[in-house]
């Protein structure tokens, strides 16, 4: 491994601003959290399993291509997947939902707490390095995702 390789692989990694980004994306994570176990709590069993379940599904999109698995490379999610997979965690999606929400006619608890459910996957997943896949089905930022987006670099 050359030495620009090695030097750009520690300053990508060890970035104070990736460090400020990602406890920024915990700060959420715990933010979403709380919200949900606070909504669940006050309006009762169905809205507390609305939030469990939407925090759970952003990575049941790989069922999509189940079969695919068995050929696709270690940390790789099957190419078929990928837009299933982009599209549930892409904090944009229950974000905008959400302001839905807040300024629909309907105010229904358990919708709500999904959505704080599903913020908190995507904020927890953004706090500990995963982000969106490559076509390929690889992280983006590894050596696989050829440094397309944030992530760390594993040489």
């Amino acid at each position: 491994m050359s030495t620009a390789t090695s030097t750009h692989t520690r300053t990508r990694t060890s970035s104070p601003l990736l460090l400020l980004r990602r406890t920024a994306w915990l700060g959420a994570a715990l933010f979403w959290t709380a919200f949900a176990v606070l909504e669940g709590v006050n309006h009762g069993w169905l809205t507390g399993a609305a939030a469990v379940a939407f925090f759970i599904a952003p990575d049941l999109t790989f069922l999509v291509a189940a079969d695919e698995a068995p050929r696709t490379a270690k940390g790789q999610l099957p190419p078929r997947a990928v837009p299933y997979y982009n599209a549930a965690h892409r904090a944009l999606v229950p974000l905008a939902l959400l302001v839905a929400y807040a300024f629909g006619p309907v105010a229904w608890p358990p919708f709500f707490a999904a959505l704080c459910g599903w913020l908190a996957h995507i904020s927890y997943d953004r706090a500990f390095g995963y982000g969106l896949r490559t076509k390929e089905g690889f992280q983006r930022g590894t050596d696989h995702g050829r440094g397309t987006g944030e992530g760390f670099r594993r040489d």
